[in-house]
């Protein structure tokens, strides 16, 4: 029996999900955008209509509403949109609460969470040498709102933790670009550069349909290091 997929949001991000979902095991029960869902207010247990999970790629103001009112229908939720963090501390206690269960990542691409790892472990090697700077650097299309990227900002914390000092971002907005990170690391006589592409944004519309498979049957709020790194069922 195939699992039922609701998808909030009908922008780029959201039409990837609907294609690529049938070829990963998914129906699409449902598909909500702004029009008809202004505040979360379209997303009931009815209008869900017995959704497995709900994935969820909108904006950073609409975001929170959406997620919230997918734990009030008891749907688990898959949050795509970056840059609505500073609600996150008040939507866990909200999980938390209801029993709900939320899996969020600034980036669904699994590569882009294994890099995160590599970065961190750079910055571990390199804590304790003298004369290395660090600088960030994210490139993504005109129409994202957030800067720097929600990507960029798990990076920098990476970095900056495992080098114990501040990092600089660069953010630049052009084009159609999905997304590219790029960490300059330099030295008086060398430099080590890490880079990250996203050559298309239906690597995001898959992570998210991967981890929708995943969120089934857990409780909690989850983040894709979570899923990548899950070594038991």
């Amino acid at each position: 029996m195939r699992r039922q997929l609701a998808i909030i949001g009908t922008g780029r991000m959201g039409q990837a999900v609907a294609a690529l979902a049938p070829g990963m095991g998914w129906n699409v029960a449902v598909e909500l955008d702004a029009r008809s869902n202004a505040g979360g207010a379209g997303i009931t247990r009815e209008t869900l209509r017995g959704a497995d999970v709900a994935i969820e790629f909108t904006e950073p103001d609409a975001a929170p509403a959406n997620i919230r009112a997918c734990l009030a229908a008891g749907c688990p939720v898959v949050a795509g949109t970056t840059g609505w963090y500073s609600e996150l501390p008040s939507i866990r206690a909200e999980v938390e609460r209801s029993g709900g269960s939320l899996l969020w990542a600034p980036n669904f691409a699994v590569g882009v969470n294994v890099f995160a790892e590599v970065v961190r472990y750079a910055g571990t090697l390199l804590a304790s040498v003298e004369g290395f700077d660090a600088h960030i650097t994210e490139t993504h299309h005109v129409a994202k709102k957030d800067a720097p990227s929600g990507t960029a900002s798990l990076l920098r914390d990476n970095l900056s933790a495992a080098l114990g000092k501040g990092i600089s971002v660069t953010s630049i907005r052009t084009g159609s670009v999905p997304g590219t990170h790029e960490i300059v690391l330099d030295a008086a006589f060398e430099q080590i550069v890490l880079r990250h592409e996203a050559r298309d944004r239906r690597v995001f519309a898959a992570g998210a349909l991967a981890g929708a498979g995943w969120l089934i049957g857990r409780r909690g709020v989850f983040t894709m290091s979570d899923m990548v790194g899950a070594d038991t069922p």
